[in-house]
């Protein structure tokens, strides 16, 4: 057996020691080059190189390769990184890209410097849409030249490792990735601009202040790729609607998209069919076929397909609904790979409180026996409609169930603190904040529960593009050209995508809707020396950047002109975000003028996207680009996750000099969340995936009472708090147990991941 040498036997013995290269060739060993790449990977870092070289020598043998050197300084660099020395992951990190590097130079003879050879080379491989050939030769070569190759140095071992893996194509490096990506969303601006824009999107992306999400980063550069991340649809009592939706929900899925279908209008268990009573199976066997469905269609082989089912709280199939994921019962009738949702009017929260009555119908006979389609109506016409249906209810009406309210939310919340779902969407405050009113309705959320805008079956489908500015990368002065930078970016990838079925086609011209998102607000907080409970704080930044964000979106309709539905929409009244007067924002506002300046110019000029901004989750793609994810607390200061390779270390940029300042939020109090993220609702058009998660153990919240543990009540107070703040849905519910986490699978698959 071969042994390993000690530190002092290399050094005397280095000249002995073969080492196989990359390329298969040998070289002996020279301690100089190991040493220098130490100490490049250490530079600027909290960190003593000469513990890191220590470590690596005790592993180094005749016939070792470089890429085990490689590994094994990474793997060092990983074992001693902690709470104390968070920086070694940085340090692991730049070793990951040092290995990405020797690896292309090796598979194709260069590294950076030739940019316009690899799009050559990519094209004729067909992994790069021909597109990118409208830019000519030279133009290539000064896009080539922007390249910061110190730029793929900044990423942590977990960023570099899901960039390399998830993002790149085939021998492709980082930053020749987001080049090619900046050049094909500035090529639809005019020729004369483009080469511009291209250079302001590039360094944005590249210097991580702005995050393109999972399909545009991953699917802009391969031919006919779908860009957009979030779909919803809506299905007819009908067989051909039901079979279309199934359709459209595989074609989704099968380009990576995650995917809401709401099926209120189906008819409810023990309804009629061809006049038949009691023929009706109800939506349970449908629900079924889009589970089935999004196993079947992968996306694109790299995951299952993700669907969020969603049901009015009035239906009569809620009861099973709400236990379709149970493990008793029918397995016939068992939905596990779906996410659930309920969507919840006001009138329901409000006997809720009240401990009312509720009664659940079948929506197929209310409409043939009424003449009311419930599942478009919401605010005021639903609660009229909801009474007209209540007083027939046991003359006109035969089916039906009655429940007291609060027992049904009671559900509800086992449900939720059992399974992590149903995820919850407050209907009303959803349609009030609407601005195309004048066009439909809004029936439910999307996978991540942030974006969503009107549907219409079998004409438009809810369609959005999404991408996320980085808190923790920027300072103030920047965020007004990011912001408009943002908005441009994925105005454009309307125009470059190819949406998977006509519908979503459909939607995208009508209302061009995008999603600016933000993450990293654990760490801007930090960084300033500011926490959760400065709320005054926190809506300030929100505040500038919905104005921005709106601005932009006006300035892109001066330019391009406004969205088709524009004419008679809540915006061309003056409201802005969220579908609010102006006078709103002159009170609640720093800079109530500004406001109304540019309430005026969206009356004069219009504004290029119905929708602007919407908060996704942001789980995986925050790890890549250095941040926490999304607006939540951060889970732990410290930890190391699974990965398949081992553990690696997790961290947020700013804990070594703000240790303190970031709030766990397995041990926050959630009503402060719930706060805090209704305070950034007011400046957010769409929504904002509000996770919210729930310590059962002794003594968490009640540091004066160690016996005492979080009751249903408390959880109860929550989610009733968050109805009432304005919040627009509930994400994950998660709960902490014996001091561990209860993993549920809360990883946003489509919108940012």
């Amino acid at each position: 057996m071969q042994q390993t040498l000690s530190a002092t036997t290399i050094t005397q013995n280095q000249g002995n020691i073969q080492v196989i290269k990359r390329d298969g060739s040998l070289t002996s060993l020279d301690i100089s080059k190991i040493r220098a790449v130490v100490e490049w990977a250490c530079a600027g870092k909290d960190v003593n190189p000469i513990t890191l070289e220590a470590g690596l020598t005790t592993r180094l043998r005749d016939g070792v390769t470089t890429r085990e050197i490689q590994d094994n300084l990474i793997n060092c660099a990983l074992e001693m990184c902690s709470p104390d020395q968070p920086d070694w992951r940085y340090v692991a990190g730049r070793l990951q890209i040092w290995s990405l590097w020797k690896d292309t130079l090796v598979n194709r003879g260069y590294e950076y410097g030739d940019y316009p050879r690899t799009v050559r080379s990519k094209v004729e491989s067909g992994q790069y849409d021909p597109s990118i050939l409208t830019y000519t030769t030279e133009e290539l070569k000064e896009a080539g030249s922007w390249i910061n190759r110190d730029w793929d140095t900044d990423y942590d071992y977990a960023g570099a490792v899901l960039l390399t893996r998830r993002y790149l194509l085939g021998d492709e490096l980082p930053q020749e990735a987001f080049l090619t990506c900046a050049l094909l969303l500035g090529s639809v601006e005019v020729p004369e601009d483009r080469l511009g824009w291209a250079r302001r999107f590039y360094e944005a992306i590249a210097q991580r202040k702005i995050s393109l999400a999972t399909p545009i980063l991953a699917n802009l550069r391969i031919p006919q790729g779908s860009l957009s991340s979030c779909f919803i649809t809506s299905i007819d009592d009908n067989l051909e609607s039901i079979f279309e939706g199934i359709t459209d929900t595989a074609r989704i899925s099968k380009n990576g998209g995650g995917v809401g279908v709401n099926v209120s209008r189906i008819r409810s268990t023990g309804s009629w069919v061809m006049g038949k009573a009691n023929a009706s199976g109800g939506v349970i066997p449908w629900i079924k076929l889009l589970n089935d469905t999004a196993i079947a269609v992968n996306q694109g082989g790299r995951r299952a397909g993700a669907v969020t089912v969603s049901v009015d709280v009035w239906h009569l199939d809620v009861p099973e609904f709400l236990e379709m994921q149970a493990e008793n019962g029918d397995p016939r009738r068992k939905a596990y790979d779906i996410f659930p949702q309920l969507v919840i009017p006001d009138e329901f929260m409000r006997r809720v409180v009240n401990k009312e009555d509720w009664t659940l119908i079948d929506p197929y006979e209310v409409r043939i026996k009424l003449g009311i389609e419930l599942s478009e109506l919401w605010a005021e016409e639903f609660e009229s409609a909801y009474q007209t249906i209540e007083a027939a209810i046991g003359e006109t009406l035969t089916l039906y169930k009655t429940v007291n309210a609060r027992e049904l939310f009671k559900t509800i919340m086992r449900s939720q603190v059992e399974t992590g779902m149903p995820y919850l969407a407050f209907k009303d405050t959803i349609n009030r904040a609407n601005p195309n009113q004048h066009q439909g309705y809004i029936p439910a959320v999307n996978l991540c529960t942030e974006s969503f805008s009107n549907v219409e079956i079998g004409h438009a489908a809810h369609c959005c593009n999404l991408d996320s500015i980085n808190l923790a990368n920027i300072e103030e002065t920047e965020l007004p050209n990011i912001c408009r930078l943002a908005v441009r970016i994925l105005d454009n990838t309307i125009d470059l995508s190819t949406p998977p079925f006509k519908a979503a086609h459909s939607h995208n011209q009508k209302y061009r809707t995008i999603g600016v998102g933000c993450m990293g607000l654990a760490d801007w907080l930090a960084k300033r020396w500011l926490t959760y409970n400065n709320l005054k704080e926190i809506s300030n930044l929100f505040e500038d950047i919905g104005y921005y964000c709106t601005h932009a979106s006006m300035e892109l309709a001066i330019e391009r002109g406004a969205y088709a539905a524009f004419d008679g929409s809540e915006w061309s009244k003056g409201k802005l975000i969220g579908a609010k007067p102006v006078e709103w924002f002159v009170e609640n506002s720093q800079h109530g003028e500004r406001w109304v300046a540019l309430s005026q110019d969206i009356q004069q000029f219009g504004i290029r996207n119905s929708h602007i901004s919407a908060i996704a989750p942001n789980t995986s793609s925050s790890l890549v680009q250095g941040c926490t994810a999304s607006v939540l607390p951060v889970h732990s200061k410290f930890f190391y996750d699974k990965w398949a390779k081992g553990t690696v270390p997790i961290a947020p940029p700013f804990i070594k000099d703000n240790f303190w300042l970031y709030h766990e939020n397995k041990n926050f109090d959630q009503k402060k969340v719930v706060k805090a993220i209704a305070t950034i609702q007011q400046w957010i058009d769409t929504g904002i995936s509000m996770e919210l998660l729930f310590n059962l153990n002794q003594g968490v919240y009640f540091p004066d009472e160690p016996e005492r543990t979080l009751k249903a009540k408390d959880i109860y107070e929550t989610l009733v708090m968050a109805w009432e703040l304005g919040c627009k849905a509930v994400y994950y519910i998660r709960t902490v147990q014996r001091d561990n986490f209860k993993e549920l699978d809360n990883t946003c698959i489509a919108c940012a991941n």
